[in-house]
């Protein structure tokens, strides 16, 4: 053991000896103690770097065999004791021969034998530790290192993880003339890791991963580009910024790196996006680097360049900074293969992965300049694509205005203004003209003028400007002449009458057609010709739809004609019959009787400004409201069943019906409307609330008492509704309810109902809203002259059980104080 008499003396006298022995003890106290008492007589001593030298050679072996002791405190003190060894003696790589093996079993094999996350992090700090201090002795245990590193990076315990990243990365740069060799094998674990949950295993991941490409053959670089560029939309910043430092270095420093600047390219370019400045602030800084390296090692190649365009082209988009000239010769060199990519990725079903990509197309566009003229046909279909995205952040990013700054007229119309006549897109007819619009807004007005005529010529053509009725498409061409106007100045004359053909509006038109007639009004004009027209438009009505232009001539007859539609009611109400049967599309049906809501509001100046839809109102009600009030599966159908409350609604204020006829029809409604008292939709269930009260107010008093009896119940379900409108409404009803009852109604015949009234009444006397509470204390008050001494009992019994004590002596004083003589006729 010991190899000469002077380390023996030495042992000796440090009393070590006898404590070697004890660590073949089989007690493990015994051992604990043992090796507790050899660091303190050893590492903690402070004993000079030679003697510690020889010590650790004698010790080396016994505490090696003490990190396979079962006591997890022996190899803890042994993990210790090694790592300290390592650095302090000036010859660690000595203990090579006997610490990797053993490593090497402890940590790379298919199992892992150290249980404790703890020791095997320690054995890992210990293990980048002996990178750091022995460099290239490791050379001959490449494939220990390999293989531990193999297991310990997809360790269970995150810190492990991370530790033997920062061990991969020292191993990489201390001996990357072997590294090389075997550096392959740990891709695989490392891109398992690299969707870490933690963000800092992540970032560890990404760091070792730029060390493993960079110093290995340079062969893997695709099994790793996606998985960094996933990491891009990583909710962390420090990865991001991660991924930005690493694709820099690699640009800068992978030897093989002219082969895959088409796709570092995009990675470093998308960090100049970001959403943190830290992260743009690095990508461009490593961007302008990589430019600067690729001139001077290009510098040959592109001298006639450098001398001649430095200045930047004309009309160049002001306030941004110009790329140097080697960023713009990396992009125009490469895009000929990013083009293809964005094209791809511009249509991802994630929605992170468009928003990044439309952010970088406009980055390329503002480094390609005027050499984006030879790939013009792909950018403007990718750019079509992106307008007809749902998100709005890709429709936003579409930079098409750069195109019209650096590609001339005559090269960007031939090809957008075939795709405005024929869009490729047919749900989406308003994407090519949203690209026009941008890219003649980029465009200089000088360079524009010799093609403004064609421009408007072709947006006044048919097929153009009359064949879609969209409102997005109509926004788009008036946004597009709205460009054309602001480009044109002086020159508007040349395009005038094409411009006017376009922004024309129908009312416009109607007041110049009364000028030529010499008429007064519009009004008079509609009223020449009211007859012809519903005839024009019941001649179709069968095939309207929701997308049908006469839907909408519909709409913009009746409402801009005013009164004089109430000449023509009778010639209306079959076209309207017609449009809202129960059978009929559902969003025209929803959309019609939006209208006539706003209408019958205002009844007296528009339908019944003659007094004709007043006798119309029962066929109206009977024939057209209540068929669409009946219940069908489906949000459609539920929204045209709240459309039709809002003109009933409407009808019943508007005062186009008489009381007379609402109680003609009263049994046939009411079921309707309390049927509707229980729709899903909040807006359904308030104007069902607020039609009944509008019933209760015009014939409450007329109707019979089955028929009252029939309607607060519903209404005291509604009190527990989740909208707080809607309990109020109700509440409101309630009360309209109680007042309409007559002599007619007897109390104590009906009893019965008024004790359910009066109790649930009484139990939102502890309603946590206070409005509540003292709407249902008036509510009972009005209760109390049907029957007071009903309502007495039942108050006094909620008094007695403590509930809403100081409402139910309101209450019962108030009761108290209706006159004996009222009391005694009830």
């Amino acid at each position: 053991v010991f190899p000469n008499m002077k380390l023996l003396t030495a042992f000796s006298t440090l009393g070590l000896a006898r404590h070697l022995n004890c660590l073949n003890e089989d007690n493990k106290a015994t051992r604990k103690r043992a090796l507790e008492l050899i660091k303190r007589e050893t590492i903690d001593k402070g004993l000079s770097s030679s003697v510690l030298q020889e010590v650790f050679s004698v010790l080396l072996k016994p505490l090696l065999k003490c990190l396979s002791d079962p006591m997890e405190r022996c190899r803890e003190t042994a993990i210790t004791m090694i790592t300290e060894f390592i650095r302090s003696v000036p010859k660690p790589e000595e203990s090579l021969l006997y610490l990797m093996p053993c490593l090497a079993q402890r940590l790379g094999e298919k199992e892992i034998l150290e249980p404790a996350e703890e020791l095997r992090l320690s054995a890992v700090e210990m293990l980048t530790l002996t990178v750091e201090v022995c460099g290239k002795h490791l050379a001959p245990y490449l494939t220990e290192m390999i293989n531990i590193l193999q297991r310990t990076i997809v360790d269970p315990f995150p810190d492990v993880r991370r530790e033997s990243c920062k061990c991969t990365i020292n191993f990489a740069k201390c001996m990357p003339e072997h590294f090389h060799l075997q550096a392959e094998s740990l891709v695989k674990p490392l891109m398992q890791t690299i969707s870490h949950q933690h963000s800092r295993v992540r970032v560890s991941v990404i760091e070792a991963t730029g060390a493993v490409i960079q110093h290995g053959t340079g062969k893997n670089v695709d099994d790793v580009l996606s998985h960094l560029a996933q990491r891009l939309f990583d909710d962390s910043p420090q990865v991001r910024k991660a991924v930005t430092s690493v694709v820099g270095d690699w640009l800068l420093h992978m030897r093989d790196r002219y082969s895959y600047f088409h796709k570092l390219i995009p990675l470093l370019l998308s960090g100049i996006t970001d959403e943190i400045s830290e992260i743009r602030l690095l990508a461009a800084d490593l961007w302008k680097q990589v430019g600067t390296q690729w001139e001077k090692e290009n510098e040959d190649e592109i001298k006639d360049k450098m001398n001649f365009l430095l200045t930047p082209p004309p009309f160049y988009p002001p306030g941004v900074e110009r790329p140097g000239l080697g960023c713009r010769e990396l992009v125009v060199r490469n895009l000929g293969k990013l083009v293809p990519a964005i094209t791809h990725d511009i249509t991802d079903w994630l929605v992170p992965t468009r928003v990044r990509t439309s952010q970088l197309l406009s980055v390329l566009l503002l480094h390609a300049e005027d050499y984006s003229t030879q790939h013009l046909q792909p950018l403007l279909a990718t750019l079509r694509q992106a307008c007809t995205d749902t998100e709005r952040d890709v429709v936003s990013n579409v930079t098409a205005k750069l195109l019209g700054t650096f590609v001339p007229p005559v090269v960007f119309l031939k090809l957008l203004l075939d795709h405005v006549r024929t869009p490729s897109f047919s749900s989406h007819p308003w994407a090519p003209l949203m690209v026009l619009t941008a890219v003649l807004g980029g465009c200089s007005k000088a360079l524009l003028k010799p093609h403004l005529e064609q421009i408007a010529n072709t947006l006044t053509q048919p097929d153009v400007c009359q064949e879609y009725q969209q409102v997005v498409y109509l926004e788009q061409l008036l946004a597009c002449v709205d460009v054309l106007l602001r480009q044109c100045e002086s020159d508007h004359r040349s395009v005038s009458l094409q411009l006017l053909q376009v922004l024309v509006t129908a009312l416009e038109s109607v007041q110049l057609l009364c000028k030529v007639q010499g008429l007064d009004s519009v009004m008079e004009l509609y009223r020449q010709h009211m007859g012809q027209l519903l005839d024009w438009l019941s001649a179709s009505v069968n095939t309207w739809s929701s997308y049908s232009p006469q839907r909408l001539q519909l709409h913009i007859i009746v409402i801009q004609s005013g009164p004089v539609i109430g000449e023509f009611v009778s010639q209306l109400m079959p076209l309207l019959c017609s449009c809202l049967q129960s059978d009929r599309d559902l969003e025209m049906r929803m959309s019609i009787f939006t209208m006539l809501a706003k209408l019958l509001l205002d009844a007296s100046n528009t339908l019944d400004s003659k007094g004709h839809f007043r006798d119309e109102s029962e066929t109206f009600l009977c024939d057209v409201l209540l068929p669409n009030l009946v219940w069908r599966a489906g949000r459609t159908a539920a929204a045209v069943r709240t459309s039709a409350l809002s003109c009933l609604l409407a009808l019943l204020h508007g005062g186009s019906i008489t009381p007379g006829q609402l109680l003609c029809l009263e049994e046939k409604l009411s079921p309707q409307v309390l049927s509707a008292l229980e729709e899903d939709s909040q807006m359904g269930r308030l104007l069902a609330c607020r039609s009944l009260s509008a019933i209760l107010r015009l014939i409450g008093t007329s109707l019979h008492p089955e028929a009252l009896n029939k309607i607060y119940p519903v209404l005291l379900k509604r009190l527990d509704d989740s909208s707080e409108e809607v309990r109020s409404v109700a509440l409101q009803a309630l009360g309209l309810w109680l007042s309409s009852l007559t002599k007619d109604y007897n109390p104590e015949l009906f009893a019965p109902h008024l004790q359910l009234l009066f109790q649930q009444l009484l139990l939102h006397l502890d309603d946590p809203d206070s409005s509540v509470q003292d709407q249902v204390l008036e509510i009972l008050k009005k209760g109390s002259s049907v029957h007071p001494a009903l309502l007495k009992r039942e108050a006094e019994a909620v008094r007695n059980k403590q509930r809403s004590p100081l409402y139910c002596d309101q209450l019962l004083q108030h009761i108290s104080s209706i006159p004996t003589e009222t009391t005694a006729r009830i």
